[in-house]
């Protein structure tokens, strides 16, 4: 199988080292001597010095392995050699080149590709392959000699590990259209024994939620690639250690899931190993437990049979399985070699989805980058036009926690921004001109893993157009330092992240939590947590500043302190969009 990370790639940043070790790839800043410096597309880039550098012209079918320490110069290859079995944290820099150089084979199609959608999912029963990085328009057709008709593609998720240059609405409309079965699988955190050592796992404490932000993502993702509602969904989740907190935890997490999926109207599916995740599941078969629709069970056994022994032989029987049966190894079909797993499918893969025409009134482009160029600040750029005033420069709409209309969302009208010169643009619409690109920064009240959208607002007549949305994990704007306790009071210091000009609002509260006696018959003291609120204080920082402040315990506070001598105390510093929490000891 294959699999992402939690943080998106770094493609041409400016910052680019400020950035990665505000990521946290590093275990402490580095220095100049830790760095070297790398000349590509007319820049000047610092990159860590241990790691290799590719030059991906040199390296045509090189794959851009997202799980790996290195650093990648320029576009991916529709035709990536990777290998199938890729899984890990995203750790890989890919610095693409300018918008002005692109190859104009790589422009998005000039259509609102986001509003294209499959029909509903499909049973499928035939041989299938998955491959880490989707195989190109060219390899699926010389692939129409294969005895395979389904192929399992990789939405997404914090543990995906290829590039993915070929997955897009166009494709996924082409490639059903030409009759293939597409079965989606989201690689997202992994269970807490999970076998991967270099994977993001999962909280006990925190599975359920995990499990339903995890669906929420896989849907916006599916959604950005034209698999609409119906469609199912296959979470990934790798061989793991079957203890029995793990199992617990992963349980609960792909429950979660699979509420979640059907909340949102998708079918659920679990990708595991037959020795873990598969036997987890088979084991709550009647016990209550809300099961996925579809089991995707690795065994590789060698055997097209879709059965398993650790799958009771009355449950997932109405087309409702498939079975991986053999490991990553090369297959040429068509004079094309792609790295695959074999599999036996009879379960639900992707319907055919269709592309709508584009209405010639509405704007046209795309959403090329979303990132977070900052602790509470987002980078986009992408390019954008109305045909119905080609030379005029477009105004954008940025919209954080998902699309425009959707409750609790952010929205920022940015004005006529797109307008910096797009030599690629202008070739392929000459009467525009060039200057339809945009790229810019700005502060945002979000925080966390956020959908971020963009639109072209529309020069009348017609209707404002979708670019696209993609996710983006956004650090909190707020740094506690200098934490310390005094006298009935405690004393930090805050710093805003946001640059100067903006500002930091928010809340301090100290929250002590102490343990208190249960009345109760029988032998033993028992005791049940307390936590109380024993100080508070609001602020406001400027961009750039730093600010001490001491608060005060209340009288409450003060009185609980002296009855109980010592107080730990979390600081929870709150800001629009999430929170900083430190911890203090007070003592009376």
């Amino acid at each position: 199988m294959n699999r992402t990370l939690p943080w998106p790639l770094f493609r041409g940043a400016p910052l680019l080292l400020g950035l990665i070790a505000f990521l946290g790839l590093f275990a402490a800043p580095a220095s100049a001597a830790e760095n070297r410096v790398v000349r590509f597309d007319g820049r000047t880039l610092e990159v860590p010095a241990s790691w290799p550098v590719y030059r991906l012209h040199q390296h045509p079918r090189m794959c851009v392995r997202l799980d790996r320490r290195a650093v990648y110069l320029g576009s991916p290859s529709e035709q990536q050699n990777c290998p199938a079995e890729a899984i890990g944290r995203q750790r890989a820099i890919l610095v693409e080149p300018r918008a002005g150089t692109r190859r104009s084979s790589l422009l998005p199609l000039a259509r609102s590709s986001a509003t294209a959608r499959s029909r509903s999912g499909t049973i499928f029963t035939g041989l299938g392959f998955d491959a880490c990085s989707t195989p190109s328009a060219r390899s699926m057709n010389a692939w129409q000699d294969s005895p395979y008709r389904a192929v399992g593609v990789y939405i997404g998720g914090e543990n995906r590990a290829c590039s993915q240059p070929n997955l897009t609405p166009e494709w996924v409309a082409a490639e059903t259209a030409a009759g293939w079965h597409l079965i989606p699988t989201y690689v997202g955190l992994q269970a807490p024994t999970s076998a991967c050592s270099s994977c993001a796992k999962l909280s006990a404490s925190q599975a359920t939620a995990q499990g339903v932000a995890a669906a929420v993502d896989a849907v916006a993702e599916a959604s950005e690639v034209a698999m609409g509602p119906g469609s199912p969904i296959y979470f990934d989740m790798e061989s793991y250690s079957r203890t029995s907190s793990a199992t617990a935890a992963t349980l609960a997490f792909l429950e979660a899931w699979t509420k979640k999926l059907h909340a949102l109207g998708y079918v659920s599916g679990v990708y595991s190993s037959s020795a873990s995740g598969i036997a987890d599941l088979g084991d709550q078969v009647g016990s209550g437990y809300e099961l996925p629709d579809h089991l995707w069970i690795a065994n590789w056994n060698g055997s097209t049979s879709t059965s398993d022994p650790v799958v009771p032989a009355g449950a997932w029987t109405q087309h409702q399985r498939i079975h991986q049966y053999k490991g990553g190894h090369n297959e040429t079909y068509g004079g094309i070699t792609i790295n695959i797993d074999n599999d036996s499918v009879d379960g639900a893969t992707v319907g055919e989805a269709v592309l709508p025409p584009t209405p010639e009134a509405n704007p046209v482009g795309a959403l090329e980058l979303a990132t977070a160029a900052g602790p509470g600040q987002v980078r986009i750029r992408g390019w954008a036009l109305d045909a119905s005033a080609p030379t005029e420069p477009l105004a954008i709409r940025l919209v954080v926690g998902g699309r425009e209309g959707e409750a609790g969302v952010a929205s920022y009208d940015l004005g006529p921004v797109a307008n910096l010169p797009r030599r690629d643009v202008r070739l392929q619409y000459p009467e525009a001109g060039a200057r339809h690109g945009f790229d810019l920064e700005l502060p945002v009240v979000k925080s966390g893993r956020q959908r971020v959208c963009v639109y072209a607002l529309d020069v009348e007549p017609g209707e404002d157009s979708l670019l696209g949305c993609k996710g983006v994990t956004i650090p909190v704007p707020i740094q506690l330092s200098n934490l310390k306790a005094g006298r009935n009071r405690v004393q930090l210091q805050l710093t805003c992240l946001w640059p100067a000009g903006t500002e930091c609002p928010g809340q301090i509260a100290l929250r002590a939590r102490f343990r208190v006696p249960v009345p109760h018959r029988g032998r033993g003291a028992r005791t049940r947590a307390i936590t109380r609120v024993i100080g508070r204080s609001s602020f406001r920082i400027g961009g750039g500043a730093a600010q001490t402040y001491r608060i005060p315990l209340t009288p409450a506070g003060r009185k609980l302190l002296r009855l109980r001598a010592r107080l730990k105390t979390h600081v929870v510093v709150a800001v629009p969009g999430g929170r900083r929490t430190g911890v203090v000891e007070l003592r009376g």
